[in-house]
């Protein structure tokens, strides 16, 4: 399984350039782009954004030939700010809701508009690497947006964790593209929600202290009700 996810995450992104031609040909081709926006939110609820940096074609397009070209600069604040990624997530779903009611009944039609909102937004990440990072897109992609928000209220612990072994060496923020920090959630999960658990920081970690299941996650429980009831006491 883990081979078989090694060679989608290294060539998906094939399935981008097929559905840019065949979707050309035949808009009606274009209506699967359907799976690429449900796929990430019900991915969302047992494992995070991974999808985002597992399963995502158009990441696998980003990662795999955008990453050459790539001017591989943090991306500015402000796209990964809660009101502009709000407003991307309220303005892509008008547009996209408008121009399934512009043209209900006509399967072109409909085509043409899954076709052109991810042919656009690609584009957009492209132009968006060549000043940053190849992943710029990923921090106010709507769907991506979605499953972070989903991930923020998720019980499941199946993220990646950070062991005692590090060493807070800083290589692994300088590989990440989201812009997360790992080994400030050493000895514990790496929860934040826009993690895309890409696996970057794991193959770079020095003291392989990157990884699931690398804590006890019953011990970090118990430890994490005993912090909260402390800060608690002593707030009273």
């Amino acid at each position: 399984m883990k081979k078989l996810l090694t060679l989608w995450k290294k060539y998906s992104f094939l399935a981008l350039i097929a559905f840019v031609i065949l979707g050309l040909l035949d808009s009606r081709i274009a209506i699967a782009a359907v799976v690429c926006m449900v796929a990430p939110i019900i991915v969302s609820i047992f494992k995070g954004r991974f999808w985002c940096g597992n399963l995502c074609p158009r990441g696998s397009f980003y990662d795999n030939l955008i990453i050459k070209f790539s001017n591989n600069k943090k991306a500015p604040r402000f796209l990964k700010s809660n009101l502009f990624r709000a407003a991307m997530v309220i303005f892509m779903m008008t547009m996209f809701a408008f121009g399934i009611y512009k043209n209900w009944g006509d399967l072109f039609g409909i085509g043409m508009v899954f076709y052109r909102i991810i042919v656009v937004t690609t584009i957009i990440g492209v132009i968006l690497s060549l000043f940053y990072n190849q992943r710029t897109w990923c921090h106010f992609c709507p769907m991506g947006t979605l499953a972070s928000l989903i991930s923020k209220f998720r019980k499941s612990k199946n993220v990646l964790q950070i062991s005692a072994d590090c060493v807070s060496c800083k290589i692994c923020e300088k590989k990440c593209s989201i812009g997360i920090v790992p080994y400030e959630y050493k000895e514990n999960i790496l929860s934040h929600p826009d993690c895309i658990q890409c696996g970057e920081c794991v193959n770079v970690c020095p003291k392989n202290a990157i990884g699931y299941n690398m804590i006890d996650l019953a011990e970090f429980s118990v430890q994490k009700d005993k912090d909260e009831k402390d800060k608690d006491e002593k707030a009273s």
